[in-house]
């Protein structure tokens, strides 16, 4: 198989958008990766003082089994984002690879549908993880204790 210069230099260019595109799915699988660890180390946090430690009082104990529903809310939201993000990250791969492989002579009705298919694909994916990740941050503004019940400290 020889192919053309010109068509490598010009496949490699076609290529490239896509793997910017790769780039924003990595920066936002980290910053959602990031928010799913809070979550979780906030779970465990409410799983201790729920149910392993002794007794906290009543107002408190009110305050975190309201806020345990609502944290575990945030963590799915979260790994739906991520979902949905990974999928767009593979489906933008796929594209890079059809770019590459459909130079050595795909019937050209076939590179177009493939390669736009999976592109607009991964970009919808991109969206509706972008949507879900601005979703869960509101939810997690709305459902801040910004008034947490305080309580008196008991000095020994």
């Amino acid at each position: 198989m020889n192919i053309p210069n010109n068509d490598v230099t010009s496949t490699i260019q076609l290529a490239l958008a896509p793997v910017f595109l790769l780039m924003a799915v990595v920066t936002l699988f980290n910053a959602i990766s990031g928010r799913l660890a809070r979550v979780i180390d906030r779970m465990r946090f409410l799983h201790r003082e729920l149910f392993e430690q002794g007794s906290i009082p009543e107002p408190l104990e009110d305050h975190y089994r309201m806020e345990y529903p609502q944290t575990k809310r945030r963590g799915r939201l979260c790994a739906i984002a991520i979902f949905f993000d990974v999928l767009s990250g593979l489906l933008i791969s796929l594209t890079v690879l059809e770019l590459f492989l459909f130079q050595t002579g795909a019937p050209p009705h076939l590179q177009g549908i493939y390669v736009v298919s999976t592109f607009v694909g991964g970009l919808i994916c991109f969206v509706i993880s972008l949507v879900i990740v601005l979703s869960e941050v509101v939810y997690a503004y709305l459902s801040a204790a910004w008034d947490p019940p305080i309580h008196p400290r008991k000095d020994s």
